[in-house]
């Protein structure tokens, strides 16, 4: 109801420029793309299915983490998909960057990546919170929120990468592959990648839930707009917060969630 503080608002943010994504803003390592790809925005549409609208969700990207591909710079990543090479499951990463690998996670949650690097190194990015910035509607009905949002539900429509496949609408195995620089449609649905300025707010840390040594400060390939709330919570993998202490002597405390 108007004037009750815990409704959902329209954000009041500066509008920042967006422009479309092309393949050679996606050409380099996922490290140095994933801080790029925050403040931008993927933007998905059901294609219609007579002369109206196409239904539309925009995300705006509030946190990521980076996957290095096979043999992708000194360090090999154990976290990434493709560290054992090319599957039928990962085929995707090896492909041309601005494709969205989209995975099963737990047999549940659809899991949405953008593929970078140069063409068969399997790079990738997952995208693991965001804000719905229009088709909240649309978001919530996936997500089985009721209406109208509260704030509380806003926030968190897109708050973690299961949550965020849902809200924007990517199915695993439906639109793994998908092109979201072409735009090209893909069962029904087409995705767009939107970049904006570079920020001076972003913070990096450890993975978030990843076992080992993948999930410590060793490999601190989480990055994520500082003081956001959309940002999710942090919590070590298996056997990572022991690692960490074993090997940098970091792992005490929580690293912060970005809020």
């Amino acid at each position: 109801m108007p004037g009750d503080p815990d409704v959902a608002r329209g954000t009041d943010r500066p509008q920042e420029a967006l422009r479309r994504a092309v393949r050679a803003d996606l050409s380099d390592s996922a490290v140095d793309v994933a801080p790029r790809l925050l403040g931008g925005e993927l933007r998905t549409f059901v294609a219609p299915s007579t002369d109206a609208v196409a239904l539309e969700v925009r995300l705006r990207i509030t946190e990521v983490e980076a996957y290095h591909g096979q043999g992708t710079g000194g360090i090999p990543d154990p976290g990434s998909h493709a560290r054992m090479g090319r599957t039928a499951r990962n085929s995707t990463m090896w492909g041309e960057p601005g494709h969205l690998y989209v995975y099963l996670s737990h047999g549940i949650h659809s899991c949405v990546n953008v593929v970078c690097g140069p063409k068969g190194q399997g790079d990738g990015v997952l995208l693991r919170a965001g804000e719905v910035v229009a088709g909240a509607e649309a978001a919530a009905t996936r997500r089985g929120a009721a209406l109208p949002l509260r704030r509380t539900t806003s926030r968190d429509l897109a708050r973690g990468p299961g949550r965020l496949g849902q809200a924007v609408g990517l199915h695993h195995p439906l639109h793994d592959g998908i092109d979201a620089i072409t735009g090209e449609e893909q069962h029904g649905m087409r995705a767009e990648l939107w970049l904006g300025p570079p920020r001076d707010d972003v913070v990096s840390g450890p993975r978030v839930g990843v076992a080992g040594v993948a999930g410590t400060a060793a490999f601190p390939w989480r990055f994520w707009i500082d003081e956001d709330p959309t940002v999710s919570p942090f919590r070590w993998g298996r056997g990572a917060q022991a690692e960490s202490l074993h090997t940098t002597g970091v792992g005490r405390m929580m690293p912060a969630r970005g809020r």
